[in-house]
């Protein structure tokens, strides 16, 4: 019984502690993303509106809108309409721009958001012109950058979480149940059988009137040849 009862206990422990590695996890992934992993200007910056000269390598690169904020950005950046020209060197194709709008990130009042991505045919340097209608924003500019964040860690530790509560409820469950289990069937139970009473034996019944007459003798209810004659008639029954 002891170690059915163990079991779930341990469960509950591993389930608890999943939670806790979880809730941990998600705030350091979080961090970690927004002061470590996010490289969204990592090439550069142009002012809006505004020329500048960023140097691209091969592959894919990300293009965010990089503003100063006064008032909260809970429900997002608002994104102005903004405009991007790329000049590429001589010899190397235009870079491909998509349209990939990302989520806001707010640190200290400095906010940035993903607008563009681009596919880069060749590493070099581009002249980049900026424009937009950004009346209203302070220091408004394009950042170039690059993807790194590590937003799977964010969702595997969100998993984990829901197996970590999915666990401890099923371990409590286990262990409620366990706590109302019956005995088995087969262990030893003490019982007590009443309905057979005890029958004294036949000696048992002389003794006991022996000395009845004993005591009448002793009393002086019975002579002594009343007790002797009772005595024979006794012992002649008992032996009939």
């Amino acid at each position: 019984m002891t170690g059915g009862r163990t079991a779930p206990r341990i469960l509950i422990a591993v389930s608890v502690l999943t939670l806790v590695v979880a809730v941990v996890g998600f705030v350091v992934t979080l961090v970690l993303n927004a002061f470590v992993f996010d490289k969204y200007n990592a090439y550069g910056e142009v002012p809006i509106p505004g020329t500048g000269q960023v140097h691209l390598p091969e592959g894919q690169a990300t293009v965010s809108f990089h503003t100063q904020t006064i008032g909260s950005t809970s429900g997002g950046l608002p994104v102005p309409p903004l405009e991007l020209g790329i000049d590429p060197p001589d010899g190397v194709p235009e870079p491909q721009i998509i349209e990939s709008y990302g989520t806001t990130t707010t640190i200290n009042n400095d906010a940035h958001v993903r607008v563009w991505r681009m596919e880069v045919a060749a590493e070099a340097t581009y002249n980049i012109t900026a424009g937009g209608q950004v009346d209203g924003y302070i220091n408004p500019r394009l950042a170039f950058g690059h993807d790194a964040s590590r937003w799977w860690l964010v969702w595997m530790f969100a998993g984990l979480f829901v197996v970590g509560a999915i666990a401890l409820a099923a371990s409590i469950t286990w262990a409620m149940r366990r706590g109302r289990r019956p005995s088995p069937a087969g262990a030893p139970q003490a019982t007590f059988d009443l309905s057979d009473p005890y029958t004294p034996s036949a000696d048992g019944i002389r003794f006991e009137q022996l000395r009845h007459l004993s005591a009448l003798r002793d009393s002086g209810a019975l002579t002594e040849e009343e007790f002797q004659a009772e005595k024979r008639r006794l012992m002649n029954w008992g032996a009939g």
